[in-house]
This record gives structure tokens, C-alpha cells and sequence, in this order.
């Protein structure tokens, strides 16, 4: 379906020695997750609806069934291994906590006016309980531990269920210890289509942001980190391991994005206007729609940006503090920009053979020498930057992927490859003497 931007408007200490003891039993339980057998789970939800059924990078969404008149759903809380850039030379591993197996745990689709049972299986070393961020439902429903529910014990499990009142882009994570839940992985998204097709779209993905300290030559996340993070994630991965968002050209395109970060992010999309549509109270009147190129998302939120792709091209996509788009962040590291070096670094090699002097010019030499295999970091840490375009390297990572919009597109949803620009539209070069001038 093709839609002009006017259509767009238009249309419409002893504990935790506990912890760990309990965590080498529990976590090497098996995994089964029996529900996610079912065929074709949950895009019938968004046909019902009239809707293209949510692609969630990186991630899928859960299997379900129908059962005594509601949607199930199964979630497992449990340890999981996760890679932060799969097939990435030097990613970094963690032992982090998920659901189902990943982190972020499968996103939920359901459709408004349903009835939802969502199991959870409780195999944690410690306590859970779930939290349904933006949902209207029971109060004996909403998942606080403490306040409005007993804790779920490890090894148990409990059913939710409740009718879903309001349509849009939510979210679920523990309220149970959720300092460190969350900072370990338990998150996931909870999209609610709407009964009809008013303001449809063609394509329909969703993104969780998410911060991560893993210190260097670790192998968990250090959930006592409040504000130095050095791992900033699009669903717990960083570019270049990001899958780019395939669109053809003409499509209406909607990005829902979840912030349980503890930063917030100003998003930034290259090439088009984006109309912001909606939030984590559900889809917003459209007068209140108003066009962007950033939108902030606080912690804690949800936004849908909504647009039609009628520019081809590969449009980066990403957050704009530009520190949230490197890896492995440094902290309280010396600034060596316009410091002469050499003396000091022979004097280094003496003691670490190898040793390269680096940031004198910049740091754009950073990622040649770690491509190269100069330099190595620290076991389990990946390099600052990483990624190779069709011009050199992208010196990018963390919170950054691309939106490739192209007439067609492999039939297989394979990626189409990098852009060819029609001549004449691209950036030239008119002179190698720095001491050019206009004439």
C-alpha cells in the first residue's frame, strides 16, 4: 500500500553467596518452552486486526494459542547466554537473564478486546514477578511485588490474565528486585493492535533500548552501575550486529520503540520526516501528531514513529548522544588529543611489546587498528568501533542500524545489499590541495 505524507495525516553479601548457590541449580534446568511448538503463532493476531504482524529485530515474537476464550502465552524467567554481536570477531558474551531464552524476552502481540492468560515459569535463582508497563487492567494483575501480589518463589509458576482495554506499544520487565532484573535482561515488549485498520501500516518493527556495564574480562553485567554504561543495545544487540529495517519504496512504515535504559535517547532517523503517533498511554489523537527527524525517548517510555519511505536509500537510524554509539565505552581515560606520544610510547614497548600510541590526530585510526588485530582489548571486551560500509569503515556501534527502502526487495526478506546511487546524486571530490579556495 502506498501512501503520500498528506495520506499519512489523512488516513489515519549472605544473600547474594545465596543468590549464587541457588543460581548453578536452577539455572541448569532444561528450557523447554512447550507453547512456542504452535504454527503460525501470533501474526493471526494482527491479520484479525487488519494489520502487518510486528517484526522485532534480532528477535521474534511468542507463540500462542487459543484456549477457554483467551490468548496464552508461556514466559520462562531464566539465565541465559547472550552475544551482543553474534558472528562478530571479539563480541562480547554475558551470562545475562531473560525470557524464553533471550533477552529481551519474544515480544507479545495480542489484539484490543482480547482476553490474555500469560503464564510465567519462574526459574530464577531468586524471586520474579511481571510487570505489564501501560496496560489498564486489575489492580491485582499489574505485578508488583509487595504491593499488589506475593513474590513468585523460584521453581513456581503463575498465570496473569485479563482483558486488554487499550491498543498501542507497551512494555513488561519484573517489579521484583528490578534493579537488577532489569539490568540483567528481563525486559520485553507488549504490542496491543488495535480492533480495526484505521491507520494501518506495511511494515510495523520494534525496537527495546537497553544500557549494559560489563566490566572488561567479566562475563555478567554489574547491575550496581547507575550512569557509566559502556554497552548501549538495539534488543540487547549493538551495530554491527543490528538487523537493517527492509522497506520498499512507498510503504508506511511504524517503529515502536521501548526505553528501559537508564538514559534517555534522542532518536534520530536520516531522509524523512517521521510523524510521532503515539506513546506508552496508547496511540495519540491524531491533532497531537506532529512531525520530527529526533524524538526523545525518556526512560521508561514508548514512541511510534510513523512515515511513508519515498526516497531510496540506506538511512542510518540511531541515537544522538554519540557516545551511545560506540562500544565499550571507556571511563576517566586521559585525553591524548594533540599530545605528542612517541617518546612516551617507546618507552611503553619496553614494557608491553607491540604497544601502539593512539589519539593524537583523533580516533578514527581506532578501528583499522583493532580490524587488524592490533591492539587487542581486554578478554571479553569488543572494540569501540566496528562496521564496514560500501565507502570504508563505519566507525560506529552500539545503538545504530540502517533503514534500506529500495523498489524491491529479495522475496526471501534477505538483506538487499548496500545502496547503488544513480549518478549524479552522491558526493564528489574537486581537489587534494588543502589550501583550496573558491574562485
Amino acid at each position: 500500500m502506498k501512501l503520500s505524507r498528506r495520506q499519512l495525516l489523512q488516513g489515519g553479601g549472605a544473600a547474594l553467596a545465596g543468590v549464587v548457590a541457588a543460581q548453578a541449580s536452577v539455572a541448569a534446568a532444561p528450557s523447554p518452552h512447550p507453547l512456542e511448538n504452535f504454527p503460525d503463532p501470533l501474526a493471526p493476531a494482527a491479520r484479525k486486526a487488519g494489520q502487518a504482524p510486528v517484526t522485532t529485530l534480532n528477535g521474534r515474537s511468542l507463540p500462542a494459542r487459543w484456549r477457554d476464550g483467551a490468548r496464552e502465552f508461556h514466559l520462562v524467567a531464566e539465565e541465559v547466554e547472550h552475544d551482543f554481536a553474534p558472528g562478530q570477531v571479539g563480541s562480547t558474551r554475558i551470562k545475562a537473564w531473560g525470557y524464553n531464552g533471550t533477552t529481551p524476552g519474544p515480544t507479545l502481540e495480542a489484539v484490543e478486546g482480547e482476553r490474555v492468560r500469560i503464564y510465567l515459569t519462574n526459574r530464577l535463582p531468586e524471586h520474579t514477578s511481571i510487570h505489564w508497563h501501560g496496560l489498564l487492567l486489575p489492580a491485582g494483575m499489574d505485578g508488583v511485588s509487595g504491593l499488589t501480589q506475593p513474590p513468585i518463589p523460584p521453581g513456581e509458576t503463575w498465570v496473569y490474565e485479563f482483558d486488554l482495554r487499550n491498543h498501542g506499544t507497551f512494555l513488561y520487565h519484573p517489579h521484583a528486585d528490578e534493579l537488577l532484573q532489569v539490568a540483567t535482561g528481563l525486559m520485553g515488549m507488549f504490542i496491543v493492535h488495535p480492533r480495526s485498520a484505521e491507520d494501518r501500516v506495511d511494515r510495523d518493527f520494534a525496537i527495546l533500548l537497553h544500557n549494559w556495564s560489563v566490566h572488561p574480562g567479566t562475563y555478567r553485567p554489574d547491575p550496581a552501575v547507575m550512569t557509566d554504561f559502556n554497552l548501549w543495545t538495539f534488543n540487547s544487540t549493538v551495530f554491527p550486529a543490528i538487523d537493517p529495517l527492509l522497506v520498499k519504496r512507498g510503504e508506511r512504515v511504524r517503529i515502536r520503540i521501548g526505553n528501559l535504559s537508564m538514559h534517555d535517547h534522542p532518536m534520530h532517523l536520516h531522509g524523512f520526516r517521521f510523524y510521532v503517533t503515539g506513546g506508552d498511554g496508547g496511540r495519540w489523537p491524531r491533532h497531537s501528531w506532529h512531525p520530527e527527524v529526533m524524538a526523545l525517548v525518556a526512560v521508561g517510555q514508548t514512541r511510534d514513529l510513523e512515515f511513508v519511505a519515498d526516497v531510496n536509500g540506506d538511512w542510518a537510524f540511531h541515537c544522538h548522544k554519540a557516545h551511545h554509539t560506540m562500544n565499550a565505552m571507556g571511563h576517566d581515560i586521559p585525553n591524548p588529543l594533540g599530545v605528542k606520544q612517541q617518546d612516551l610510547a617507546e618507552r611503553i614497548r619496553e614494557v608491553i611489546p607491540g604497544y601502539m600510541a593512539m589519539g593524537e590526530h583523533g580516533m578514527a585510526e581506532h578501528q583499522v587498528h583493532t580490524d587488524m588485530g592490533h591492539m587487542q582489548g581486554p578478554e571479553n571486551t569488543m572494540p569501540m568501533m566496528m562496521g564496514e560500509g560500501p565507502f570504508g569503515k563505519l566507525e560506529m556501534g552500539g545503538m545504530f542500524t540502517v533503514v534500506k527502502v529500495r523498489d524491491e526487495l529479495p522475496k526471501d526478506g534477505s538483506d538487499p545489499g548496500w545502496y547503488q546511487h544513480p549518478r549524479g546524486t552522491q558526493v564528489r571530490r574537486v581537489s587534494q590541495d588543502p589550501a583550496f579556495r573558491l574562485k
